[in-house]
C-alpha cells in the first residue's frame, strides 16, 4: 500500500496554490502569455484568468503580472515574488513525498498503526538543533566525517558511521540538521584552548540562566545560531560568565548526532 496526497498551500482558508495552479505559473513563466499557458496545462482561457486573478488577489504581493510592449505587443510573466513562490513550493513538495514515503513504510494496516506513525512526531530532548548543509562527507573504513555548514557559515563536523551516511541518504548538498546536548557542550574563556573537540566555536554569551546546581548558558556563534551549554553553576561564577563575554565553545565530533 503506498500514502499520497496532492499538496495545496490555503491563505485566509482559502485555496491559493494548488498543483494545476502551479503548473499554469510554470507555463506562462515559459511561454509567457496566460492563452498559451492554458493551452499547454490543459485548461480553459477563462480558468486560467480566473486562477491567476484568485492568486493574484490573495498574495500579499502581485504573483502575475502584464508586460508591455515588445515585438508581440507584450504578455505577462511572474513577478520575482511569483518565481520565489514557485521554488517554495517546489522544495515543500519535496518534503511532502518524503514524509508520505516514510509514512508508506511505517504504516502497518493489519497491526495497528497508531504507535508506529507517533514515530513521525517524536520530539527529542537535545537543546541544540541546528540547520545546515552537509559541506563535506570523509569516509573512512567504519566511520565518515561529516561537514554541516551553518548559515553563519560556522562549519561543525560530525563523526558518525558508514551505514548511517547510507541509511540517511547523505550527500554534499543536503539539509540537514546538528544536534547536541547541552550536557556535551564544554565552555572555556581562553579562546585558543589547544584541545582534542574536533569543533571549537568563537561566540559571544547572549544568556545565563543560573540555577542550584546547574545553569545553562546561550553563545551566539554568528548569525544568530546559538550553541547551548548546561554547565555547573560554579563553573559560571568561576568563569565570570555573562551576557556579553567571548567564549569558546569546544563539542567532539562524536557528540553531534545527524538528522534529516
Amino acid at each position: 500500500m503506498e500514502i499520497s496526497s496532492n499538496l495545496t498551500l490555503e491563505l485566509a482558508n482559502t485555496p491559493f496554490l494548488l498543483e494545476k495552479r502551479i503548473n499554469l505559473l510554470h507555463a506562462i513563466d515559459k511561454v509567457g502569455s496566460i492563452s498559451k499557458a492554458a493551452k499547454v496545462v490543459p485548461m480553459s482561457y477563462k480558468s486560467a484568468w480566473e486562477a491567476v486573478d484568485a492568486m493574484n488577489n490573495l498574495s500579499p504581493t502581485p504573483i502575475v503580472e502584464k508586460e508591455t510592449g515588445g515585438a508581440g505587443g507584450g504578455g505577462t510573466k511572474l513577478t520575482s515574488y511569483g518565481k520565489n513562490l514557485l521554488k517554495t513550493y517546489e522544495i515543500i513538495e519535496i518534503e511532502q513525498k518524503r514524509f508520505l514515503e516514510k509514512l508508506t513504510l511505517l504504516t502497518d494496516m493489519d497491526n495497528g498503526t497508531m504507535k508506529t506513525i507517533r514515530r513521525l512526531s517524536m520530539h527529542i530532548s537535545a537543546r541544540n538543533q541546528l540547520f545546515g548543509k552537509i559541506g563535506d562527507i570523509k569516509r573512512a573504513k567504519v566511520n565518515a566525517e561529516v561537514s554541516v555548514v551553518l548559515k553563519s557559515g560556522v562549519v561543525l563536523v560530525s563523526n558518525i558511521t558508514n551505514s548511517a551516511v547510507e541509511e540517511l541518504g547523505l550527500e554534499v548538498g543536503n539539509g540537514v540538521v546538528a544536534i547536541i546536548k547541552a550536557s556535551s557542550v564544554i565552555l572555556t574563556t581562553v579562546l585558543d584552548l589547544q584541545t582534542s573537540a574536533r569543533n571549537k566555536l568563537v561566540g559571544v554569551v547572549t544568556n545565563v540562566k543560573k540555577g542550584e546546581v546547574n545553569s545553562q548558558v546561550s553563545v551566539d556563534v554568528g548569525d544568530t545560531d546559538v550553541v547551548v551549554a548546561t554547565i555547573t553553576t560554579g563553573s559560571v561564577e568561576s568563569l565570570n560568565l555573562e551576557v556579553g563575554t567571548k567564549v569558546c565553545t569546544m563539542i567532539k565530533s562524536s557528540s553531534i548526532i545527524i538528522g534529516k
